[in-house]
This record gives structure tokens, C-alpha cells and sequence, in this order.
């Protein structure tokens, strides 16, 4: 009787030292890059135990938010509820559509509450998304009448911010993502220091010309070594077949080995196994996502955990 005391003690603290191990959870609304309007680039990042979350970009809301009631993941409530209450800030890596069309359309419906990105993201959607002619000013910046229900923060590269809502920290870092356009990997740390990091569109350095991402290793890499990075999020757009010329800032299976195999030199061989990598991105077109998926899964040199995130469906890490 004694014994079996003692083994239920284990495993229950076990089990515990496991949840407690969970630091963050991430609920992808939108996983795509393109052509599936109802399904682009947005993901929810909170601590584990939080309701309050940031959402990195921000092509769907409304309809990923249904997705995940759907699927259980979230309470059964008006989906606009939850986005007035419970996304308390968005992190916005580029101005392409297809990462912020979810917070252009639900602006009207939306709470007070700030964007946040660097500089050229904030003047693109002053200009050209939060204008009159286009769409109601929402801002408090810009063409007058200013509505004032956004404030948009410019952030500054190579810099950290806390989040007051949320007490995350996010720290900003400038990608490449097809010359002259710029991009942004943001790193999410919590209150353990414990961190995940995402980013938005990037091209590789051998073909942006750039040392955008190998400069967001050197960063990264101690964290690495720590175990204090619980994951990556990063695009994989196109199959291998896709020529040079045509992937206009985006990543294939074989150049994202290739930026892993740089990282892999900043840190040891041994550092990158079963780090959980999330893809990203995936251009949703003919067999893209199986060709790529099955890509990944064949040359996997560094032996990382791949994840291909679903839509609606939490990732714990």
C-alpha cells in the first residue's frame, strides 16, 4: 500500500511539473498565406493560465474565432465579445492584407486598444487602410475625424516593450521580406522568461541580400542553449520547386534548412532537437501544403519538432 502511495505521489507531481512546464498557449485563427480569405495569418499568444492575449498579425479574426468555438477551443459566445474583451493587443509584422484584413473588417465592432508596429507598418496603415476614402480613420492619427479607437505605437527595432494589459514583453526585430519591403519577428517573453518567438513574412538572407534573420539568431541562440525559447513560428510559403525570382520575400522547406543549419552554428549541434517549429504561411494553392509538409518531414537534418498548426486548435507549449 505504501508503494502504491508513493508511485500516485509521483505521477501526480509529474503531472504537475508538466503543466507547470506549459508556459504559453497559442491559438492560431488563421494559417494560411493567401487565397482563403476566412483563413490568413493570425495567431493569439497568452500565458498559459491568461485569457488576455496578444495577437500576432492579424489577417482573420472573426472567422477563426468561430472556428475555435467550434472546436471547443474557446467558450460559445459572440465572437465579437470575445475580440472586444479577451485580444487586448495587436502586434502587426507587415501591411499586407492578408495580415491585417481581420482587424481592418472588425474594427467597427472592435474595443479601444493599441497596433503596434514599426515604423513603416504604422505609416502604411495610416495611409492607405485607416483613410476615409478607403475606410473609417479608427486611429488616432491620420485624416480628421480621428475616431480614436486604435492607438498606433510605433515600435523600434532591436527594442523591448511591455504590454500592459497582458505583462508580456515583446521585443521587435526587422526582417527582409523582398527588397526595399521590411517585415518583423517578434519575441514574446513571460514573467519566468520564458519566450516564443514569431515571425511575420521573410525571405532568406542568401536571396534578400540581407543578414535580417542571421542578426534575430545571434539573439535568439542564447535562449536556445537555455531552453528558454519554447518555440518558433516562421513561414514556409512554397514547395522546393518554386524558382528564386518567383518567391517575392517567402521561404521554401529547403532555404528555411538552410537559416536553420546558420542558427544550428550559433548554438550546438544538439541545441535545435525537438524544438517545436511552427509552419507558418503555407500558401494553400494545388498540393502546396502536402508537398510542403511532406518536404519538411523527409530532411529534417536538426531534428526539430515540425508542427503544422490547424485553425480554431490550441498549441501548448
Amino acid at each position: 500500500m505504501k508503494i502504491l502511495k508513493l508511485s500516485i505521489l509521483a505521477l501526480i507531481i509529474l503531472s504537475s511539473s508538466k503543466i507547470n512546464a506549459q508556459s504559453f498557449k497559442v491559438l492560431p485563427l488563421g494559417i494560411h498565406g493567401g487565397l482563403e480569405e476566412s483563413n490568413l495569418s493570425a495567431y493569439l499568444a497568452a500565458n498559459d493560465t491568461s485569457q488576455q492575449y496578444v495577437a500576432l498579425d492579424a489577417g482573420t479574426l472573426y472567422s477563426g474565432i468561430k472556428v475555435a468555438m467550434q472546436n471547443h477551443s474557446l467558450p460559445t459566445e459572440a465572437p465579437e465579445k470575445f475580440i472586444q474583451n479577451n485580444i487586448k493587443a495587436y502586434f502587426i509584422s507587415h501591411p499586407h492584407l492578408d495580415h491585417v484584413a481581420g482587424l481592418i473588417q472588425n474594427s467597427p465592432a472592435d474595443s479601444k486598444k493599441t497596433i503596434y508596429g514599426l515604423g513603416s507598418c504604422i505609416e502604411s496603415i495610416d495611409k492607405h487602410y485607416f483613410s476615409w476614402e478607403s475606410w473609417a480613420n479608427f486611429s488616432d492619427i491620420g485624416e480628421k475625424p480621428k475616431l480614436g479607437k486604435y492607438h498606433l505605437d510605433t515600435l523600434q527595432k532591436d527594442s523591448s516593450i511591455i504590454e500592459p494589459n497582458t505583462g508580456l514583453k515583446i521585443t521587435t526585430f526587422q526582417l527582409s521580406h523582398g527588397e526595399p519591403f521590411k517585415s518583423t519577428a517578434f519575441l514574446v517573453t513571460n514573467q519566468s522568461d520564458n519566450s516564443i518567438l514569431y515571425l511575420g513574412d521573410t525571405g532568406a538572407d542568401t536571396i534578400e541580400h540581407s543578414h535580417s534573420l542571421h542578426h534575430l539568431w545571434e539573439n535568439i541562440a542564447p535562449l536556445i542553449t537555455s531552453k528558454k525559447l519554447k518555440a518558433i513560428f516562421i513561414e514556409v510559403s512554397f514547395p522546393n520547386s518554386q524558382p528564386d525570382k518567383l518567391l517575392f520575400g517567402h521561404l521554401t522547406p529547403r532555404l528555411l534548412n538552410m537559416e536553420l543549419a546558420d542558427l544550428e552554428e550559433l548554438t550546438n549541434a544538439a541545441a535545435l532537437k525537438n524544438l517545436p517549429i511552427v509552419i507558418t504561411h503555407i500558401k494553400p494553392d494545388g498540393n502546396n501544403p502536402a508537398t510542403i509538409k511532406k518536404e519538411l518531414l523527409n530532411k529534417n537534418p536538426f531534428q526539430v519538432k515540425w508542427i503544422f498548426p490547424e485553425q480554431g486548435r490550441f498549441l501548448k507549449f
